[in-house]
Parts: structure tokens; sequence; C-alpha cells
């Protein structure tokens, strides 16, 4: 049986709107198309749409593509009411058939702007079968921005990823979205590196299309996230030490604890990508993520000073002195200086309110 997930906190969808008000009017009264809307990024923007809707009354109507929406209805019953449901594939779906779903005529489909979040998450599904996974992001992509055309959505947000990057050299701090690196194909054993390119290829499609249909298309490359609607096992060391720490367990880092990242809260995730839709420049590319960074030992032991003081944090493997420490790390001064965002809520705070939620689950 499907345990039902609670609502996001109060304070998380004020945080949202407080700091999304010139967004809102830009989108009032239009029609949204969304593809990967039940994940962890989709479920941020359903909520936080929805309490938008409901505080501003700004009559934007979401439609939500999902292979499943009956499940997906009975894991957040308070969010499957809020949005048109169409049942299908990003690998697969057209104007008619989400025509069909709607009961109208294909000629009658239109929308403003499209969100498309989906993607391949699963990296044992890309390390079986790299040429799915890359038809998930990149056909996908081509899929979502053809319907954008066909249906006159003017706007279209895709949310890349860090991995277009490939490595970070050990001496570049912070990634800007002129960094040219790339991830090399020829490592088809790295599921980074294969979605890294996929994701790759799509920007370029965004990129063509909007040169050549118009469609205004906005590129988030996102990097790490915390927040509720996190997967709590897999493959996410946020998600995995929470998860640990509300067990009481000692938490457990599987490598030498060295790898920096840095973590954006879902609630300024949310915050920016709904900026990026309503104000981001056509045609460009923004980095979505934190500046502050934290190894992953780091991150163990800020979760269990803060939730499991008693508990352990146990390193598997040594580190080693000569090697530099891989990084993943972006520089945002692009969407900072050009759109006024900003990262205001801290690790500590959203390793606390991740807690908070988590431990609501189920009650």
């Amino acid at each position: 049986m499907t345990t039902a997930v609670s609502p996001l906190a109060a304070n998380d969808l004020e945080h949202v709107l407080q700091h999304t008000a010139d967004a809102w009017p830009v989108l009032a009264g239009q029609r949204l198309f969304i593809t990967g809307g039940t994940g962890f990024f989709g479920c941020w923007l359903l909520e936080t749409l929805l309490a938008a809707d409901r505080k501003l009354g700004l009559g934007i109507e979401a439609t939500v593509l999902s292979r499943d929406p009956d499940a997906f209805a009975r894991r957040a019953p308070h969010l499957a009411p809020g949005v048109r449901w169409v049942r299908g594939s990003a690998t697969d779906f057209t104007p008619e058939l989400v025509a069909r779903e709607l009961g109208v005529a294909v000629e009658g489909l239109a929308f403003d702007a499209v969100i498309h979040l989906a993607t391949e998450a699963d990296n044992a599904r890309t390390l079986a079968d790299p040429a799915a996974a890359v038809d998930v992001i990149t056909g996908s992509t081509r899929r979502a921005l053809e319907f954008a055309a066909r249906t006159g959505a003017r706007r279209f947000l895709f949310t890349s990823s860090g991995s277009v990057y490939g490595r970070q050299p050990p001496e570049l701090e912070k990634m800007p979205e002129d960094f040219p690196g790339s991830s090399d194909p020829a490592h088809l054993n790295a599921a980074y590196a294969i979605s890294g390119q996929a994701k790759r290829a799509a920007e370029n499609l965004c990129a063509a299309f909007w040169k050549e249909r118009g469609i205004e298309v906005v590129v988030a490359r996102c990097f790490a996230f915390a927040g509720p609607h996190l997967p709590l096992e897999g493959k996410f060391a946020f998600g995995n030490f929470l998860a640990d720490a509300l067990a009481g367990r000692d938490l457990i880092v599987k490598g030498d604890g060295t790898p920096v990242r840095s973590y954006l809260y879902a609630a300024d995730l949310a915050i920016w990508l709904w900026t990026l839709l309503a104000r981001g420049t056509a045609g460009r590319v923004y980095n979505v993520g934190s500046e502050h960074p934290v190894n992953i030992r780091e991150l163990a032991e800020a979760v269990t000073r803060l939730l499991a003081p008693e508990r352990r944090v146990r390193v598997r493997q040594t580190p080693n002195p000569s090697a530099p420490a891989e990084r993943y790390v972006p520089d945002t001064r692009r969407a900072r200086e050009e759109l006024g965002l900003a990262e205001r809520i801290s690790l500590e705070e959203a390793i606390l309110r991740s807690a908070a939620w988590a431990r609501r689950q189920g009650s």
C-alpha cells in the first residue's frame, strides 16, 4: 500500500511565494504543460504553483504528463486534483495523444509554456541500456520541443544538468556557464558521462529550436539539491545520510569522503525555476545550485551534529593525500546578477527542514 506524503511546510511555501512575487504576474492566466511533474523537481513546482494560485488567484492551468497519474494521486492526494493529467510517457507522447487524453481536438490544443523536467534518473538503467537512457533525455527533449512548436507555446524551460561540463578540473573552484568542458562519450561505464553527453545534445536541440522556430528556450543547468521529496535511499548522499540519522544509525560514507559538492535547498530551487521560466533570457543557459562547497564527509558530520549527535560517521575508504578532491560546484553569477536570484536557506537549515518533513511522513 502506498503511503501518502505530507504537504510541504507552510514556511517553505511562504518562502517561495515571497521570492517569486515578480514571476507570477508574468505567468498569470497561462496554460502550462509539464513533463516529469511527479519527481523531486515536479512535486515542488506543482505544490508551489497551487499555493500561489490559491493565494493570488492566478488562473494558471497546469497539464502534467505521467505514466501513472493514479499512482501519483495515491502518493500525493493533495496535489493530484489541482492539475489536469495526461497518461503517457515522455519517450513517445505527441499532441495527438495529449488531445485524446484531454478530450479535445488536436487543432484546438494550445499551451503558453512547456516545462520539460523528464529525464533518466536511474544510474543502473542508464548503464544497462545507454541508448535507451539517451532517448529518454535527448529524444524526449526533441519531442517536448516539437510539442511546444505545434501547440503554440512561446516559452520553454529545460532542466539540464551540471554533468554537461564533465569532470570539474581540481584547480577550478566553480564552473561558469562558459566553461567548455564536456563529458567523455568513451566513458560508457559511467552513468554521469552518458547523461552528460545526452543533456549536452538536448541543450543543442533547445538552441536550434530557439534560433529556427522562435521558441523562447531557457536552460537550467542543475547541480545538487536537498529537501523534501528527495529520495532517502539511493544515489543521493544527502538523502542517505538523512535516512541513517533519522533511523538512529551511524552514517556511512561509502567512499573516502573527499568529493566536494554544494546543496541548494529545494525551496530556493523552486524560486529559481519559476523565475527562469518567467524572466530568464531566451536562448540563455543558467547554472542552478549553491556556491557553498562541502565535502561528503563534512556533509555527513553536519547531519550527525544536527540530527543524531550520539551517532558516528564511518568512512569506508582512506583518502589519498596526493589525489585532488573531485569537485562539482557551480558559478551562479549569471543568475544572481541578471535575475537577482540567491541562495537564501543555508545547508544547516536545509538539513533541519528536510528532517522535519521526513518525520511527518506516514503520520
